[in-house]
């Protein structure tokens, strides 16, 4: 791939300016002293409103430097002083912002007197000490390619006071070392947000050499989903005044007092409790229910709530060992969008994993694995309001998987289960046979089925009374209702809590959708019978033509009808499901709360 030079991009930026064309520079269209009066010379204030005219085509946009209309102007009122030198010193900021940038060459040294440079949405992937001018004070590199900083060894700006390395695969333990005041010794803001950085005791030991430091982001990174996060760091810099864009106020560093010094209980762990509360809207299964239906199959229905969360699995591994776990699921620092997307596509399987086995070769060792669960809540029956009161708390130690968990969010579905119900083989409770009663149909009987037989219903009421039959149980038909995704985006950026009401359209009942498909078969054998008499009218006389197109037209009265009753019955109005979630992480509040939590947690 080729390189883009950030030398060549400011030339070229500096070319556009157009330093000595019209209005710029020395040229006929000047009026001076000696030239005489004429419509192809322009006064200097002219001159200059051509520069700065909103209307004016020779208006440049100049956002990447402030610099550049003074420049300008300069190029009408003084046009000899523009000579090479003179442009490199006059530039003080840069902002070079998505130009494809990807290497800070030599070339910038060239702008001896530059302060601040904005490189921001750019492809760089290396920081040259050595090609950064020793006067520059401000430095942004956000959303770059960095995924180190072992460039950074000498020749650094020592007059730097604000460096921005936000969004950057930034995090291991060499990139903390180049954090401290032995590189920065000026340094005041440090923007280091979402980044990867996950050990955050080393990463606040090496910030609180930074003497100057007084502003700092660090959202986004993982380490901040733990529950010590903010009130460690708070503790740990005593000198910092703004954490994340909010200043520090004198209560909230009293209440965090005293926890730096308890750094041997601080583990970098989150704990996450997932809410499911109210389910309302979902339609009345038992409403389409015929009341002339046989009293068996016993169908009941109940419904459940499942969502897709990570949480923390030790397992220890020997060497040669067979271990059993949810290989599908398990990732080791590593979340992918197919995860989510493979479980997804699970949803109408039953709810316990399937286990296969995994037979690792290593020595005894303990690892800490993200696993991806599925959770379902309890199966309720049908109400109005459904009260799930389901609360679980997870406990991950995989900070970057769990941001990762968070940035792609949550789905959650909601399903009904249907179970039919037959009595038992028994001598005294004769099981109705479906077949029988079809047989009495076709053979013309008036006689009635026993099952609708109203003298049968009372003497099967009163063998019930006599002795209740065992009900046999067939496997469950599950079927989901629907799903929606619930993001949760605001927990990576400093949020402690997400709390949604999450809206589903709710689907047909079975009955419905039954309904719709016989309606469909009658519309399409009655547009058969209406093609076949017309076929049969053209071969026969004028009168069976009228009686045929009568027919006809009877026929698309019905079938009219039928669009007509389908539209009422089945395509009505969708109520919509809404379901109660809530999603909190843990967050310490106090020193003294900090020390009560963890001591069940170090001594369990």
């Amino acid at each position: 791939m080729s390189s883009n030079k950030l030398s060549a991009v400011l030339e070229e930026q500096i070319h556009r300016l157009c330093l000595n064309d019209f209005p710029c520079g020395h040229g006929t269209w000047r009026k001076t002293k000696d030239s005489t009066e004429g419509a192809k010379t322009e006064e200097t204030d002219a001159l200059l409103d051509l520069l700065s005219c909103p209307h004016s085509p020779w208006q440049h946009n100049e956002s990447w430097s402030p610099q550049a209309l003074a420049l300008r102007q300069l190029a009408v009122l003084t046009p000899e002083r523009l000579h090479t030198d003179f442009i490199y010193n006059y530039f003080i900021t840069f902002r070079i912002v998505d130009k494809d940038v990807t290497v800070i060459d030599d070339g910038l040294l060239k702008f001896s007197k530059l302060e601040e440079l904005v490189l921001s949405a750019n492809k760089i992937s290396d920081i040259p000490a050595e090609n950064l001018p020793s006067t520059l004070k401000i430095l942004e590199l956000r959303a770059n390619q960095l995924s180190a900083l072992n460039s950074l060894n000498n020749g650094l700006p020592p007059r730097l006071q604000y460096l921005g390395l936000g969004s950057n695969s930034l995090g291991s333990y060499d990139d903390v070392c180049y954090l401290t005041g032995r590189h920065w010794p000026q340094l005041v803001c440090l923007d280091l947000s979402d980044c990867e950085f996950q050990d955050q005791q080393s990463l606040l030991k090496a910030l609180s050499t930074l003497p100057c430091l007084r502003t700092l982001v660090l959202e986004g990174n993982p380490f901040t989903l733990a529950p010590c996060y903010p009130g460690f760091t708070v503790d740990s810099l005593p000198r910092l005044s703004c954490l994340d864009g909010s200043w520090i106020s004198p209560e909230e560093r009293h209440c965090f007092r005293g926890l730096a010094k308890k750094s041997d209980l601080i583990v970098d762990r989150a704990s996450a409790t997932v809410s499911v509360g109210r389910m309302r809207g979902i339609p009345d299964p038992l409403m389409s229910v015929d009341e002339n239906a046989p009293d068996f199959p016993v169908i009941t229905y109940s419904y459940f709530i499942t969502y897709e969360f990570l949480s923390h699995q030790t397992v220890n591994l020997k060497f040669n060992s067979e271990c059993k776990f949810d290989a599908a699921h398990v990732t080791e620092d590593c979340f992918s969008d197919a995860d989510l997307q493979s479980n997804k596509n699970c949803e109408k399987e039953p709810s316990k994993p399937d286990t296969q086995d995994l037979t690792v070769y290593t020595g005894e060792t303990c690892h800490d694995f993200a696993l991806v669960s599925r959770h379902s809540t309890s199966k309720l029956t049908w109400s109005e309001c459904m009260a799930f009161s389901d609360t679980q708390t997870y406990i991950v130690s995989d900070l970057g998987g769990l941001k990762r968990f968070f940035n792609q969010g949550l789905y959650l579905t909601i399903e009904e289960e249907k179970v039919l119900s037959w009595p038992a083989a028994s001598e005294d409770i004769p099981v109705a046979k479906p077949s029988q009663t079809v047989k009495e149909k076709k053979g013309g009987k008036e006689k009635e089925s026993p099952i609708k037989s109203g003298s049968t219903k009372d003497k099967s009421k009163d063998k019930k009374k006599k002795s209740v039959p065992e009900l046999v149980q067939d496997a469950p038909i599950r079927r989901v209702l629907g799903s929606v995704h619930v993001p949760l985006q605001s927990l990576v950026r400093r949020g402690q809590k997400v709390e949604v009401l999450c809206e589903l359209a709710a689907l047909h009942t079975e009955s419905e959708v039954e309904t719709t498909e016989t309606l469909e078969k009658d519309l399409g054998k009655k547009t058969k019978e209406d093609k076949e008499s017309k076929q049969r009218g053209g071969s026969s006389t004028k009168q069976k033509n009228t009686a045929t197109s009568k027919g006809k037209g009877k026929g698309r009265k019905e079938c009219e009808e039928m669009d007509v009753h389908t539209d009422n019955s089945v395509s009505g109005p969708l109520k919509l499901m809404t379901v109660e979630l809530s999603v909190e992480l843990e967050k310490w509040q106090s020193a003294s709360e900090a020390h009560q939590l963890l001591l069940p947690h170090q001594n369990s």
